[in-house]
């Protein structure tokens, strides 16, 4: 799982909670904000889960439902309920469900690869076959208990964490699937990129790649474009460039990233930047 690795620390995810109680009485919770990338998660109890469309099931403790883009969706107490709807700390006597909702920013420029390759709803059910899940389920729960807001950086990470290992379940349990997911569940194309990960800045060929896959130089640049669409050059090129800029944003001069990524000139590395981004590198390091 190295090269997906090196895609999560890329994209820099970032969790923000926006709601996290037991919600009592005869109760309803829409969408938040439609077009965001936004979880739900059961802490305890059970309600429904209706997106039209997609679901309408029973949504149960532990379980977790992802939303690339947030849809028009909504949960809701199962059965009738009595008295108004309230949302109170975990530690009330009051029966309700409890429910952790959160927002991610994806605060890398290539969120749309990553988002475009999951699913309009990706449901996680909280089983057996899920350990991780019922684990950092647990882990939020303790933290909720606590009720005060210096544990809010905590719930936040153990979020992002919630987050990744879906990703990666998603990865492990789809691996037909096209896109650029797909090549880092494909263990010899992820050997591969492991190594050009690790060394951007080397020649590396397509026989370079595929040795390192243990594929002919044939089988390797038709998987690769069978799993993610793109060729092996698109790929390594749109890398780089995800390098470059974020060493141009952390102050690297030109001239030097161009060589952290494998550019011979400041002028090749200039040119290929500015083809793909529409804008110069010296204006992303000067911002």
């Amino acid at each position: 799982m190295t090269a997906f690795t090196d895609f999560i620390n890329l994209l820099r995810l970032k969790v923000n909670i926006y709601h996290n109680a037991k919600v009592c009485g005869d109760w309803i919770i829409n969408e938040h904000t439609l077009g965001t990338t936004c979880f739900h998660v059961v802490t305890t109890g059970s309600c429904w889960l209706n997106v039209p469309g997609h679901l309408d099931i029973e949504f149960n403790c532990g379980d977790l439902v992802i939303f690339p883009h947030e849809l028009e969706h909504s949960m809701h107490s199962i059965g009738k309920q009595t008295g108004k709807q309230q949302h109170l700390n975990y530690k009330t006597d009051l029966s309700g469900t409890g429910m952790l909702c959160g927002e991610v920013s994806v605060m890398h420029l290539f969120r749309n690869q990553l988002l475009q390759a999951l699913p309009p709803v990706l449901l996680i059910r909280n089983n057996k076959e899920n350990p991780w899940l019922n684990n950092i389920v647990e882990l939020l729960l303790q933290e909720s208990y606590k009720g005060d807001q210096s544990n809010s950086v905590m719930l936040n990470r153990l979020s992002e964490m919630l987050f990744i290992f879906a990703l990666r379940h998603y990865l492990e349990n789809n691996k037909a699937q096209q896109g650029i997911l797909a090549l880092y569940g494909n263990e010899k194309l992820a050997t591969a990129l492991k190594y050009f990960h690790h060394s951007p800045e080397k020649k590396w060929s397509i026989n370079s790649l595929a040795n390192k896959a243990g594929m002919s130089r044939t089988a390797f640049a038709t998987k690769f474009k069978q799993q993610s669409g793109w060729t092996v050059n698109q790929y390594t090129n749109w890398w780089r460039m995800q390098i470059a800029w974020e060493l141009l944003q952390n102050g690297d001069k030109v001239s030097s990233v161009a060589y952290q990524v494998g550019y011979l000139s400041e002028a090749a590395l200039s040119r290929a930047f500015k083809k793909q981004f529409d804008v110069s590198a010296g204006s992303v390091r000067s911002s």
